[in-house]
């Protein structure tokens, strides 16, 4: 069986990409998941409220020191650049997984302003990164700011990371957009080489016995993956250049089966490699594996898109007539007089 794939230009050996996650911060587990079968790793995020808190405590510092002592006068304080930060230290972790791993290692971004930060994008590349995905998440909750603006914002970002960078840029986006396909054929305008679909915002929780606000992770499930799939989909085919991933949601081998079908190029996998381990990548390339056999495929290639809005005989179904027929559906399994 060929499971390769190319996703941002690099040509992978199979569609399986876990995305970003703690399991990047230990060597030994990157080994074990490029063992079992990853195709290339999506290192842990670098924030950018981490980095300018990071810069900005060290400059209080310093500075407080020179201010307070006057024996730290006269270079008695070492420079700035002898402390390990945690740029230091990410793009340590950088060096380290490329000389380990055989696989792609491709460097995390988040933040949410065109600012200063982006630019440790070239320490990024220096330090052998093969792509960079950015990750813009951003709340828009400011009652006075239009979508144009949210989509400028992470336009605005994306150009500055471009102009910093020849290497291939991803963009982790959420799906809260009125119109995403616009948004996304403007992003591989202005550099984008990927998308990768959707970004999951983590929803506060209320503690109603404290009153205040409780921060909770819940893990994906396989029906987080359908909205996804929609979009994949509909986008698959109409964006020259433009690779296609899939993220949040993949927890089996016909999750990720599905996102192929639909013209994903890769599916990112966090939760279910939390939950499980390393070996579960082998499992779920089994599952590709033997599904292909049975279908009588020979590569991803042969079924990649077969159930896009390209090639399906009715593509509203993957618009507003899912609707409709969903309800149906729905209304004739009940019993329901419709």
């Amino acid at each position: 069986m060929d499971l390769s794939t190319n996703y941002l230009g690099l040509a992978l050996k199979n569609p399986l990409v876990p995305s970003a996650s703690p399991l990047s911060k230990s060597v030994a587990t990157a080994r074990a998941l490029e063992d079992n079968g990853a195709a290339a790793i999506i290192m842990w995020s670098l924030f950018e409220e981490a980095v300018t808190a990071d810069a900005e405590s060290m400059v209080r510092f310093l500075h407080q020191q020179e201010t307070g002592f006057g024996e730290a006068e006269g270079g008695f304080l070492p420079a700035f650049e002898d402390f390990d930060n945690i740029l230091d230290l990410y793009l340590d972790n950088v060096r380290r997984l490329k000389e380990s791993l055989s696989i792609p290692v491709i460097a995390s971004l988040n933040g949410v302003t065109p600012s200063g930060w982006i630019r440790t994008a070239k320490d990024l590349e220096q330090a052998g990164a093969d792509a960079l995905e950015l990750n813009v998440y951003y709340i828009a909750g400011d009652l006075d700011q239009s979508g144009a603006q949210v989509e400028e914002r992470y336009l605005s970002v994306l150009r500055e990371l471009r102009g910093q960078v020849k290497l291939p840029i991803n963009m982790k986006l959420s799906p809260a957009f009125s119109s995403l396909g616009y948004t996304v054929k403007q992003m591989a305008a202005a550099g984008a080489n990927g998308v990768a679909l959707f970004n999951r915002f983590y929803q506060p929780d209320i503690d109603i016995d404290a009153l205040r606000l409780h921060p909770i992770l819940k893990p994906s499930t396989s029906a987080d993956a359908l909205l996804a799939m929609r979009w994949i989909a509909i986008l698959y085919g109409r964006i020259d250049g433009l690779s296609l991933g899939a993220t949040g949601g993949v927890h089996t081998p016909a999750d990720s089966i599905k996102l192929l079908l639909a013209g994903a190029d890769v599916v990112h996998l966090c939760s279910s490699l939390l939950a499980r381990g390393p070996k579960h990548l082998a499992t779920i390339l089994t599952g590709i594996t033997d599904w292909m056999g049975e279908q009588g495929f020979e590569s991803v290639t042969d079924f990649r898109g077969r159930v896009s809005a390209l090639t399906v005989p009715n593509p509203a179904a993957f618009e507003r007539a899912n609707y409709m027929n969903t309800l149906d559906s729905y209304s004739a399994a009940a019993g329901v007089m419709v």
